[in-house]
């Protein structure tokens, strides 16, 4: 391990091997090197750590007690939770044939590695991949993309965003921003993260499908995306989200055997040429955000809303701008 290794964060092992005797093993190897370990003893627990603690590297056993560590592995490479850079190595304790070490990498596994141990081989393996992960996750970290949709980040978003608004304060043409969110007739698992991030990948696709080429479409939460739009002003931004509706509609979702049509709510923010308003792109965006969250507190409200309306009826009840 060089001098750089030991300045960083000690990368995190999992460890899933119900045999308390494997597991201490592994874990005086990895220990003393530098590593961080965590146990755990069932596939189940396994994957549940897999998605919350979010190790680095996750060893797991061909035979856990519950299933098999292929079918861990599996599991964890079909999660959306869990990072597809993060390096999973299956261990068995016997001999393994090429039918088997094939079927691992099949399942997404990066190594498989049978006792007896050759602890030198492990660590400098387990150190290239965990660089790997590091460096991957680096670049995701700096990255204009959404991880899971492929649809631009908020960094990415706002960058378009500003990019846009200067060729359309040059050319004096109208421009929108839109902000919206997704919903489905029922809740298709108890898990509200879980549906968010598979309703992400959904989308991700859908938008992508049928989004227009100058368009600018991100994901800006967890359940909330935007669009901005050159060339749209209001009119033209409120038939876009229509189009929008139509093609998610045509598309349902499935989650876990169920399918169900889903639906959007949006708020937009829109102007006849940006040349004459006294913000930017970024400011148009968060205004269509902050329509979109009004008329999402409001469940009795249509599925459209202007950030204009919300500054009127605002105005109705007596309430200032900055209220």
């Amino acid at each position: 391990m060089t001098t750089s290794d030991k300045a960083v964060k000690p990368p995190l092992v999992l460890i899933a091997n119900e045999q308390e005797w494997s597991a201490r093993s592994l874990e005086t190897i990895l220990g003393p090197s530098g590593f961080a370990v965590l146990r755990a003893y069932t596939g189940k627990q396994a994957i549940d750590l897999a998605r919350s603690a979010h190790p680095d590297i996750v060893l797991v056993d061909a035979r856990m007690p519950d299933m098999d560590g292929l079918d861990v592995c599996q599991l964890l490479r079909e999660d959306p939770r869990f990072s597809p850079a993060t390096p999973i190595i299956v261990t068995s304790s016997g001999p393994a044939a090429r039918a088997q070490r094939l079927a691992a990498l099949r399942a997404g596994a990066w190594d498989y590695f049978t006792q007896p141990l050759d602890g030198e081989v492990l660590l400098l393996k387990l150190w290239t991949y965990s660089r790997a992960k590091q460096s991957a996750d680096s670049m995701r970290d700096e990255s204009l993309l959404d991880n899971t949709t492929g649809l631009y980040n908020i960094r990415g978003l706002a960058r378009r965003a500003r990019e846009i608004g200067a060729d359309a304060f040059r050319r004096r043409d109208p421009l929108a921003c839109v902000a919206f969110a997704p919903s489905v007739g029922e809740d298709l698992t108890p898990d509200p993260e879980e549906l968010a991030l598979r309703m992400a990948m959904h989308l991700g696709d859908v938008c992508r499908a049928s989004g227009r080429v100058s368009d600018a479409i991100g994901r800006i939460g967890l359940t909330e995306y935007a669009i901005i739009a050159p060339g749209t002003d209001g009119d033209a931004a409120v038939r876009m989200i229509e189009r929008l509706r139509t093609s998610i509609a045509k598309a349902p979702f499935s989650n876990q055997g169920a399918t169900s049509v889903m639906d959007i709510r949006a708020g937009y923010c829109a102007v006849d040429d940006f040349s004459t308003v006294p913000i930017d792109a970024v400011e148009m965006l968060f205004r269509a955000t902050t329509a979109l969250r009004h008329l999402r507190d409001d469940t009795n409200a249509r599925h459209i809303r202007a950030f204009e309306e919300r500054e009127s009826r605002r105005e109705e009840i007596g309430l200032g701008a900055g209220s």
